[in-house]
């Protein structure tokens, strides 16, 4: 069974993705469809990166993951179809893939030729992106989309900030249960560490010294730090929301200090 995955800023509340949804089953009835999220804020592709990034690789091995963020049709726009660690991806160039793909992984890129058929020209997730998920979950060729080219549309995240005696991070991405989640990495923090006792400190004068394994290692309303599935080093509250109470939001910094 072809599956399709879909990650976009449309929500929930409108008829968008219904269309997307009976687009893709009309053109080919026995795709699984998958949502990853439809709750983006608007033209956000760092968080759409993040949430996609972390979710993929869960999938089989030649599901085709369609991606429309901050996708905006204009006469020069380029929409490109790429392959990755056994994996297609169907999106705006835009920089989105560049942001959780690493150059190794990708196998090809295409630049797809297809056009919009109609003059809804804000929408070419219907008549660009949807029809090349359905051509590639049906099992077609890239090239038949369109021509192939060597590089993607390249965006960064910021990254930690590392000297003898210190790392500063910053908070990423805040997820459902308000955990703040920061770009500092398990193994990063592992390397700097290298044993040396340390404290995380946040919000100017909140800190903590101890990274748990889960969040019940501490008491309902106390807060903690802990690597969660991601892999990043994220702040909670065990049974509450950290970002709420702490009042942590993307971009702020977080630092650890070593002793």
């Amino acid at each position: 069974m072809p599956i399709i995955t879909l990650t976009t800023d449309l929500g929930i509340k409108d008829f968008y993705l219904a269309a997307v949804k009976g687009f893709i089953l009309s053109n080919l009835p026995e795709t699984k469809i998958v949502d990853i999220t439809h709750q983006i804020p608007s033209f956000h592709i760092t968080q759409a990166a993040f949430i996609l990034g972390n979710a993929y690789h869960y999938f089989p091995e030649g599901t085709v993951h369609l991606v429309s963020v901050d996708n905006s049709y204009q006469a020069d726009a380029k929409f490109i179809a790429l392959k990755a660690n056994g994996h297609y991806f169907i999106g705006p160039d835009n920089g989105i893939f560049s942001l959780f793909l690493p150059n190794e992984s990708i196998e090809k890129i295409v630049k797809i030729n297809l056009r919009i058929l109609d003059d809804y020209k804000h929408f070419p997730i219907k008549d660009i992106l949807v029809k090349s998920a359905v051509h590639l979950a049906k099992g077609g060729s890239m090239e038949f989309l369109g021509r192939k080219i060597n590089h993607l549309n390249v965006r960064t995240i910021i990254q930690p900030v590392i000297n003898k005696d210190q790392i500063r991070g910053s908070i990423i991405y805040v997820d459902s249960f308000k955990n703040a989640i920061t770009n500092i990495t398990r193994e990063l923090f592992e390397k700097e560490t290298a044993g040396r006792p340390f404290t995380i400190l946040f919000k100017r004068s909140e800190t903590l010294e101890v990274i748990h394994t889960q969040y019940s290692d501490v008491p309902e309303g106390e807060k903690l730090c802990l690597f969660g599935i991601t892999g990043y080093l994220e702040i909670a509250i065990n049974k509450g929301e950290a970002a709420t109470l702490l009042g942590l939001h993307t971009g702020e910094a977080i630092i650890i200090n070593f002793k």
